[in-house]
């Protein structure tokens, strides 16, 4: 027999073991969808159009200036080393054409999306919340004045919040497949830049939703750069190889000028997400429900 007094336990969800336990993942997952929604509520966002792109594409000045300091280092490495960093150095001094036209797109977009009457904030500008297109795309919704998401990861490299994001709408995330419902849920426009597996992923994953209708809403695809794309992905062989029906390919845009992808947007998401119904009425959800009931 002991005497001995107990401390009080811990309250369950104060109790940090448990929290950070296998058991306590599903909580870890749900903080995940509810804190970035009471944040977007907050925030009266009621939509975005989502720019995915790869996070090595550097500005032109950055690209420059690494290609002068390649040259200015000559013989300090072998010959072939060198033709391998020059080669690099070029491509990304050509890649970073696509950084300023992420940067121009999303400053028109922003621009636009602005004016339009409504209570709450319409065709966000959204990304990775990284660097390369993504950074331009928050950059130049930045400079447009608006608000722009950036919906980050807890990656081993690349994935640090870049400064354009807004402070309020900097959201980090642990689970992928929580950033990826986020970048669906309110989605109503993509633009898909130049990149790698991650924006493959990315992509495909959201065409084949519009294909296989598993959303509730229409959105507006831009392909940016079709030099590039079309190196990458033969989509008219899938089309002549029965893979995917020759309509399927209508379900996205290929454009290569920020100002054709702007007015490409602008009218699909006039035509399908504004008509008569702006401002939207009072009462309606904050963010709106994204999956088809299926029996």
């Amino acid at each position: 027999m002991t005497d001995q007094k107990l401390n009080p336990a811990p309250l369950a969800y104060q109790n940090e073991p448990f929290l950070n336990s296998p058991d306590g993942r599903i909580l870890r997952l749900l903080s995940e969808y509810s804190e970035p929604l009471s944040r977007f509520r907050r925030e009266q966002i009621q939509d975005t159009v989502v720019f995915f792109g790869s996070a090595r594409i550097h500005s032109h000045d950055s690209a420059s200036n690494r290609l002068t300091e390649i040259r200015g280092i000559g013989a300090r490495v072998s010959p072939t080393q060198q033709a391998q960093d020059m080669k690099r150095a070029e491509a990304a001094v050509d890649m970073a054409r696509y950084y300023e036209d992420a940067r121009r797109l999303a400053r028109l977009l922003t621009e636009w999306s602005t004016q339009i009457p409504a209570k709450r904030h319409r065709f966000v500008v959204t990304t990775g919340g990284g660097p390369g297109i993504m950074e331009a795309a928050n950059l130049g919704a930045h400079e447009a004045g608006g608000k722009t998401i950036g919906l980050n990861i807890n990656l081993p490299f690349e994935q640090n919040p870049n400064p354009y994001i807004t402070p309020s709408l900097n959201f980090e995330f642990h689970y992928f497949f929580m950033r990826k419902f986020w970048f669906a849920y309110l989605a109503k426009g993509l633009v898909i830049f130049p990149g790698g597996f991650g924006t493959l992923d990315e992509f495909f994953e959201i065409v084949t939703l519009a294909q296989t209708e598993k959303l509730a809403k229409k959105i507006v695809i831009v392909m940016y750069g079709s030099e590039y794309w079309k190196k990458i992905i033969n989509f008219e062989a899938m089309a002549d190889a029965g893979m995917i029906a020759p309509a399927d390919l209508e379900l996205f845009k290929m454009s290569d000028s920020p100002e054709e992808s702007f007015e490409f947007l602008k009218a699909g998401l006039t035509k399908y997400h504004l008509g008569q119904q702006q401002p939207k009425r009072a009462g309606e959800p904050a963010v709106p429900e994204i999956a088809k009931t299926r029996p």
